[in-house]
């Protein structure tokens, strides 16, 4: 095996601590090729998809990325701005807001970056642009507040694939979720409050979160349950009653059951119960992407008044949002507890390690 080399480690460097944010990714650009790729890399992994390899290698080389990529280039189209996709904005938005904070407090001695499980940047070249820059302890926070094997587990997959061919292994720490994390809960709940203060509040408040297959749930995925607590929580935050607030998910793929209640089926039914106004957000959601603004903002915006609904609201992801970072600020600095120091003076191991022969 060929190991992955630290290319400029330094005995007189003083040990950094790095922090890691990672989101799912995007592809390159919003076009068939570049969503070939990126479905190709996303559909092949078996965390996403359970089903035996064999069968599935055929089903997705033959029919699935010879039918996705177009359509899938065309909604990426929708969202897509000047700065990329909106979910590499925000993502590296974050990393920067987040880098600032920590900077205030621990000064050089932290360093951010953000890698996509897949596409780029990827896990393995964004480990070790920050083992480059020193890091020896590394903390990784996968921005996917509700833990589940397709999302966060597959993040710990990359990583263990990457350090399976690292020779030199930094200390490491997962955040594996943080659903019921105060800050965050407070983080959403005052998004809605402002949103409330501009514009009213509708007869429902909808949770729409990422949906799984349901037999993810059955064999013991957490999703599901810590979903449902992050709407409890936000909603007792908020003084709600039952009858004001629903949990649903969205973005089913296949013809498998997945998740319910389905976030248009409620959408469609909802204004033949009488309910004509509703406000949505997706609290799994840590930035907006293609799901949000797409799917939800503009296709389940259309189900919605198609049933004869009269007023759809979507309320954005936290984002960059001030109050996002200084949650991401704390969760940070409880899982670093323990590593931050005063200045480590280097001089003395660097001289014993030069005099042993090393190279710096």
């Amino acid at each position: 095996m060929k190991y992955i080399n630290t290319s400029n480690f330094d005995h007189a460097r003083a040990p950094k601590i790095g922090v890691l944010i990672s989101n799912l990714g995007t592809p390159e650009a919003p076009q068939p090729r570049a969503l070939r790729r990126y479905l190709k890399e996303f559909l092949s992994d078996p965390r996403v998809v359970e089903v035996p390899r064999l069968i599935w290698w055929f089903i997705l080389n033959g029919v699935i990325l010879n039918i996705r990529p177009r359509r899938s280039a065309k909604a990426y189209e929708k969202v897509w701005t000047s700065a990329g996709s909106p979910l590499m904005e925000h993502t590296r938005a974050q990393a920067d807001a987040l880098a600032t904070h920590l900077a205030k407090q621990f000064g050089e001695q932290v360093v951010v970056d953000f890698a996509m499980r897949y596409g780029e940047p990827s896990v393995t070249r964004t480990i070790q642009g920050l083992m480059d820059r020193g890091v020896t302890r590394l903390l990784v926070l996968p921005l996917y507040p509700q833990y589940s094997g397709a999302t966060t587990a597959s993040t710990f997959d990359a990583l263990a694939d990457d350090f399976k061919r690292r020779r030199l292994l930094p200390e490491f720490r997962f955040v594996s979720h943080y659903h019921d994390y105060p800050p965050y809960i407070q983080a959403l709940a005052n998004k809605i409050k402002a949103h409330w203060e501009i514009h009213g509040r509708a007869q429902k408040l909808i949770f729409s979160y990422h949906g799984v297959p349901q037999s993810y749930l059955d064999n013991g995925d957490p999703y599901h349950c810590e979903c449902y607590k992050t709407t409890r929580l936000v909603a007792e935050q908020l003084g709600l009653e039952e009858a004001e607030y629903s949990t649903t998910f969205q973005s089913r793929f296949g013809a498998q059951e997945w998740l319910k209640p389905y976030t248009d089926k409620v959408l469609q039914a909802l204004p033949g119960e009488g309910v004509k106004s509703v406000q949505i957000l997706c609290p799994g959601f840590s930035a907006d992407c293609l799901e949000t603004l797409e799917e939800i903002d503009e296709e389940n915006r259309g189900y919605f008044t198609e049933a004869g609904g009269e007023r759809f609201e979507y309320i954005p992801c936290l984002n960059s949002d001030e109050e996002h970072v200084e949650a991401l600020y704390h969760l940070v600095t409880d899982n670093i507890q323990g590593w931050v120091s005063a200045a480590v003076d280097t001089s003395q191991t660097s001289a014993l390690a030069i005099a042993a022969g090393a190279k710096q």
